[in-house]
C-alpha cells in the first residue's frame, strides 16, 4: 500500500512539473505572438500613412482603406476592415518612432 501511494505521489509530482513547464511555455508563446502582432499593425499603419498621405479621409485615402480592406480580407480573413486599417494608421500616427512601443525590448 505505502509503495502504491509513493508511486502516485511521483506521478503526480512528474505531472505538476510537466504542467508547469508546459503552462510557461504557452504563456511565452502568447506573449511573443502578442508582440509580433502589435509590431504588424505598426508597421500596417506606417505603410498606410505612406500610402495615403496624412488625410486617408480624402478621396484617394478612401479608395485606398477600401482596396486594402477587400484584399487582406480576402486573402487573410476578419481583421482588416477599414475601420481597423484606420486604427492602425492612428496607431502608427500617435507613436511613429517604434522604439517608443516596445520600450521594453
Amino acid at each position: 500500500m505505502v509503495q502504491v501511494e509513493v508511486q502516485a505521489a511521483a506521478q503526480e509530482g512528474a505531472y505538476r512539473s510537466i504542467r508547469g513547464v508546459l503552462v510557461e511555455a504557452r504563456g511565452r508563446v502568447a506573449s511573443a505572438v502578442n508582440a509580433a502582432m502589435v509590431e504588424a499593425y505598426w508597421k500596417v499603419g506606417k505603410e498606410i500613412v505612406a500610402a495615403c498621405g496624412e488625410n486617408e479621409r480624402a478621396s484617394y485615402g478612401k479608395q485606398v482603406l477600401e482596396y486594402l480592406s477587400k484584399r487582406l480580407t480576402a486573402e487573410f480573413g476578419k481583421g482588416f476592415t477599414v475601420r481597423n486599417l484606420r486604427n492602425m494608421r492612428q496607431f502608427y500616427l500617435t507613436f511613429p518612432i517604434w522604439h517608443t512601443v516596445c520600450a521594453e525590448n
